[in-house]
Formats: C-alpha cells, sequence, structure tokens
C-alpha cells in the first residue's frame, strides 16, 4: 500500500508541473502576440495620419510663420550686413605709402593756403573738391601708363591713389590728417564782415545753446581740468555747457570752479597735440583765473608743419561762462 500511494503523490506532482508550464507557456505567447498586435495598431496609426493636418491647423500654421516674418528686422540686418562689406572693403583696400600720404597733405595745404584770408567753407571745400578732380585726373593717366612730366605720383602708388580718390575720399582725407568743416547755413542778414557770419552761422548738432554760454565754434581754451573729457560725455554743446554751470553751483568750498568748457561736436572726433585720442562728444570742463585761448579758426601753418595729423580748422566748442 505504501508503494502505491508513493506513485500516485509522484504523478500527481508531474502532471501539476506539465499543467503550470503549459499555462505558463500560453500566457507567454498571449503576451507577445499583445505586443505584437499593439506595435502594429501603433505604427499602422502613424502612418495613416503621416503629412495629414485639419485645415485649421494648416491656418494657425500658417499665421505663425507669417507673423514671424513679419518681425524680422530686415531693414536692420541688410544694414548691419552692408556695414560689414564696408568695413570689410575698407579693411581690405590697399594703403597708400607715407610718402604720398605727406605729399596729398602738403598740396592740398598749398591749395587752401592760395586762398584768399576770408574765404569761406563753400569755397575752401571747392578748392579742395577742384584739387581732386584735377588729381583724379593725372593718376588715370598713370594707370593707362599716360604719365605726365610734371606727376608728382609714383606709378606705383597710381592704382591705390586712384581707388582712395574716388570712391575711399572721406577716409584719405582722415588718414592724411586733414579735416573739412561741413555746410553751413545760408546767410540772411549781412551786415557782418563775412568772416564773422562764416563763424556765427554754421551749424552745431543738439539744442540750442544759452546765451550764457558765450559759445565759440572753432575754438579750444586752455585751463586745469575740472572734469575729465576722455571719461565725460555729453549729448550737445549746450548739455557740456549746462554741466559746467551746474558743476560752478555745486562746487564745494575750496574745490575748483568750472568756467571754461570745450566740446568735441566732430563724428571724427577732435585734435589735440596730447597724446590722447579725442572722441565725438568729449566735454571738458576747466577753470583759469584768466581764460586764455590755445586754439583759434586755423591752426597755424607752423603748428600743422611740427602735427602732421593736425587739420586745417579747429574743431573744438568752447565758451568761457561767468561764475
Amino acid at each position: 500500500m505504501v508503494r502505491g500511494e508513493g506513485r500516485g503523490k509522484c504523478c500527481s506532482y508531474r502532471r501539476t508541473t506539465v499543467v503550470i508550464c503549459s499555462i505558463n507557456i500560453v500566457a507567454a505567447f498571449y503576451i507577445l502576440h499583445f505586443l505584437y498586435s499593439s506595435l502594429h495598431i501603433y505604427y499602422n496609426n502613424a502612418d495613416s495620419n503621416d503629412g495629414k493636418f485639419t485645415q485649421d491647423q494648416i491656418k494657425r500654421m500658417d499665421d505663425s510663420i507669417r507673423v514671424r516674418k513679419a518681425s524680422e528686422p530686415i531693414e536692420l540686418v541688410r544694414l548691419v550686413r552692408d556695414i560689414k562689406k564696408e568695413f570689410s572693403r575698407q579693411k581690405r583696400a590697399p594703403e597708400l605709402s607715407l610718402p604720398v600720404k605727406q605729399l596729398i597733405n602738403k598740396e592740398i595745404r598749398q591749395k587752401l593756403k592760395g586762398l584768399n584770408a576770408n574765404a569761406n567753407v563753400s569755397e575752401q571745400q571747392e578748392a579742395v573738391e577742384s584739387w581732386r578732380q584735377k588729381k583724379l585726373q593725372e593718376v588715370k593717366q598713370l594707370t593707362l601708363g599716360q604719365a605726365t612730366l610734371n606727376s608728382t605720383i609714383p606709378a606705383k602708388e597710381a592704382q591705390k591713389l586712384l581707388r582712395a580718390l574716388e570712391s575711399d575720399w572721406t577716409v584719405l582725407l582722415e588718414k592724411i590728417g586733414l579735416w573739412m568743416p561741413g555746410e553751413i547755413v545760408h546767410k540772411e542778414h549781412h551786415d557782418k564782415p563775412e568772416r564773422e557770419l562764416e563763424l556765427e552761422d554754421q551749424i552745431i548738432p543738439g539744442r540750442r545753446i544759452p546765451p550764457e554760454c558765450h559759445a565759440e565754434i572753432h575754438t579750444d581754451y586752455g585751463g586745469a581740468a575740472v572734469r575729465w573729457g576722455l571719461t565725460n560725455h555729453e549729448e550737445s554743446a549746450a548739455d557740456c555747457c549746462q554741466a559746467c554751470l551746474d558743476q560752478a553751483k555745486l562746487a564745494k568750498p575750496g574745490e575748483l570752479k568750472c568756467n571754461i568748457w570745450v566740446y568735441c561736436p566732430s563724428e571724427t572726433g577732435c585734435h589735440s597735440p596730447d597724446i590722447y585720442e579725442h572722441k565725438h562728444q568729449e566735454c571738458w570742463l576747466k577753470y583759469a583765473e584768466k581764460p586764455r585761448l590755445s586754439f583759434k579758426n586755423k591752426y597755424s601753418e607752423s603748428y600743422r608743419n611740427s602735427h602732421p595729423t593736425a587739420p586745417v580748422i579747429v574743431p573744438w566748442v568752447a565758451g568761457v561762462i561767468s561764475t
């Protein structure tokens, strides 16, 4: 009886194991079938919906693209691109030799020296333009191999100078140390000397300068610096004068009170005999017990001979105020 019971239990264990394994196999096949079916359905749905949008979705996308394009700073991008091209062009432009620059500087100064002492700005500009046109003809002949006997330009420099005279004229003037004054306004009254009218009627950028500033264009005064101009910039000559007036009112006992203001209105900067590079909108506040002119109207010929980069006209605007 004992042996029969043992064989019965063994068979029941085997049956149970087989049943459990069968169930596990069936369950595994079912899970695999479910996963495969799910993936198949997903990819079928993805393929069926690919590239298909509703009319409302398409309209929204079109509106978004249109708004994005309309908000692009096209004009700003174009200006930046043009500036980069111009800068790159100037950077690649061949450099004239120092002797040629000095020669051009000398010829233009001689041309201006030959004018009447009372010549106004327009006459000076016409004289310089006349020299440029004449020099253009001379240089063009040199580039064609038709050198003239009286040519002062070396043939090897002709092509570079031709380009400078045609397209880089303003840059060339700056490089040789010449600064030509801008246009003057039309004169309405002629009861003053021509020279006085020329100095008074030129346009000074910015708001109107108050009478108490006693503004003088093409003028530079010396004095002890109350406020260093290299780090003090103002929007206009009127603002520079106002800064001088304010400093004089607020100065503490024992401090120097500003009674001289000197401003640089030129966008290309202003010349000075010191070692610094003076830039547009520099505002110098100074003090002098007895204000004395440093430069007025034009730099002298002797000064320009010793300072080759000095312009013909004094670029500063200045004034002496009463404290």
